[in-house]
This record gives C-alpha cells, sequence and structure tokens, in this order.
C-alpha cells in the first residue's frame, strides 16, 4: 500500500490539519491512528506498516501545533470537543463515512473517547491507550501541564520538554538501548510547536475535559471497545481498569453484551506501540481484524 506524502484540509476556523492517508487499495477499510502530546502522525510508522500488511489503509492526522497542522487563536480555544469536531471534518472532506477503527494513544485515546460519542455511528472498533480520564482540575490532583508550558515559555523552544518527555515515557534504560528508535522519536517531537504544546496543554488541563461521565456512552458509538496500557505507565493501569468497567458496564446497559478487555503491556510506558511495539501488535491487531 502507498500513503500520500502529507496533505492538508482547512477547517471551518481556517485553520489547516495535516494528515496522510493510504492510497490503494481504494476499498480497504479505514484504520484512524490518533497521536499523543508532542507527537507527530509519523510516530505511527512502524504500526502502519503492520496494518497496510494485514490489508487495512491508514488515516494519521497532526494535533493542533503539531507537524504541519495549525493552532487556534486564541490558543485557549482548544478543547477535545473542538479536536473531535477536526476529526469530522477531516472524515467529511475525504468522503469517509466508516471507520473500521480508531487507535488512540494518550489525548489521542481521549480525542477518540470524545469523537465516537459525539458522532455515534462512524466508528466501529474503538482502541484507546494510556489515556488519563480527566483533567487535573477534575481528578483534584496537581497540575503538571501549566509548569511545563512556562518552562517551554521561558526557554523559547522545546528541547528540555522533549528530553523530560521522552524519560517519563520510556526510561533511561530503554533510551540508552534502543539509541536509534530514541533519536528517531526526538527528530519527530521536534516537529512540535511552543504554541502547539500549549494549547493542547490547554485541553488537557480544561474543566471541560472529563471522560468519565462519557464511559457509559462509548456502546451506542462503536461495535466494541479494547483499553490498552503499558505497564510502566504511571497509574494508569489502575485508572483505565475503572475505565473499561466503565465502558463494558456501558455495553451491558445498551443491550450489548460486549466484553470490554484491558489489555497491559509488560516492560512498556506512556507509548506503549513503541517501546511495547511486539506485544502491542499481539494484542490489537486481532481485536482490529475481527
Amino acid at each position: 500500500m502507498t500513503s500520500n506524502p502529507a496533505s492538508s484540509v482547512s477547517l471551518p476556523d481556517s485553520r489547516s490539519l495535516s494528515y496522510a492517508l493510504d492510497t490503494s487499495p481504494a476499498n480497504a477499510p479505514v484504520v484512524l491512528l490518533s497521536n499523543s502530546l508532542t507527537a507527530p502522525f509519523t510516530v505511527w510508522d512502524h504500526v502502519v506498516k503492520v496494518l497496510n500488511a494485514k490489508g487495512f489503509r491508514t488515516l494519521r492526522y497532526d494535533q493542533p501545533g503539531h507537524g504541519d497542522s495549525s493552532v487556534p487563536q486564541p490558543l485557549e480555544a482548544n478543547t477535545f470537543d473542538s479536536m473531535a469536531a477536526d476529526v469530522y471534518h477531516l472524515l467529511k472532506d475525504l468522503s469517509i463515512e466508516k471507520l473500521h477503527g480508531w487507535i488512540g494513544v494518550s489525548m489521542g485515546a481521549a480525542t477518540g473517547v470524545q469523537f465516537v460519542t459525539k458522532y455515534p455511528g462512524i466508528v466501529e472498533r474503538l482502541v484507546i491507550c494510556d489515556t488519563i480520564s480527566s483533567s487535573p482540575i477534575n481528578a483534584g490532583i496537581d497540575d503538571a501541564f501549566g509548569p511545563r508550558v512556562a518552562a517551554a515559555r521561558e526557554a523559547g523552544n522545546m528541547e528540555s520538554i522533549i528530553e523530560g518527555t521522552l524519560e517519563r515515557w520510556f526510561g533511561k534504560a530503554w533510551l540508552e538501548s534502543n539509541t536509534d528508535e530514541a533519536g528517531r522519536m526526538r527528530n519527530l517531537m521536534r516537529r512540535t510547536t511552543i504554541d502547539g504544546f500549549e494549547t493542547c496543554c490547554h485541553a488537557l488541563r480544561s474543566p471541560s475535559f472529563d471522560l468519565r461521565p462519557l464511559f457509559g456512552k462509548v456502546a451506542a458509538g462503536v461495535d466494541k471497545a479494547l483499553c490498552v496500557v503499558g505497564e510502566n505507565d504511571a497509574n494508569l493501569p489502575q485508572t483505565m481498569e475503572t475505565m473499561r468497567a466503565g465502558i463494558e458496564k456501558g455495553f451491558e446497559a445498551a443491550g450489548k453484551p460486549q466484553k470490554v478487555e484491558l489489555k497491559v503491556i509488560k516492560n512498556a510506558g506512556h507509548v506503549c506501540f513503541i517501546d511495547g511495539f511486539d506485544q502491542f501488535c499481539k494484542d490489537v491487531l486481532p481485536f482490529v481484524e475481527t
């Protein structure tokens, strides 16, 4: 299969949204891949090859201010609701009425939950990887995002943010043992602007960000759902078990007795399809294929 070079679509507020869509075969089902903070869509390159080999086309896009996507003005206008709307407009522009699957990680997973509850019936399979359930203010915990934005603004670049993020995601030992992949990640993350970092952090910090009331509504939007988390991703194995249970209860209430599993990727962190690639593929591909 072949991908077009990065293209862009103009959104209703005149922003540009950068994306890449595999072009052949034309009738192959489409799996959308949605990214984390500070990671343009090329972060999925390894996963794309595997999905292509299984007969799927992929659609990837850049979050606001990441890669070649522009940011909203003001930066505070960005929310998970607006990012879900961005994807809806992208699909309309591409005349894609159905997505075989949505695989999202971190804020890309949160956007997926927002999307399927806002636009039910478009996504058939939802894979939710390594996401918090709400903003820090809604969770009653300290806000880590604000100080990071302030640090990036003070430095005038993203270098310290990128290095700190890599260490949180993967740990020093993995970075030292996987220098080529660490270098690839570092280089692609440098395509995140400070404005892009700030506007997406605003969405993550916003009082409007709370997926918990949506857990029970996921079943109305999709045929089935899967939760995935890296074993080493802070407390997310615990909080995503709560998410899994809430989503499964929604399937039961909707008369769709669909078991929702939580797959824990051993020895992996926040972006588990990178440092837990083999197990990620083993756990996720059967779900996507059936």
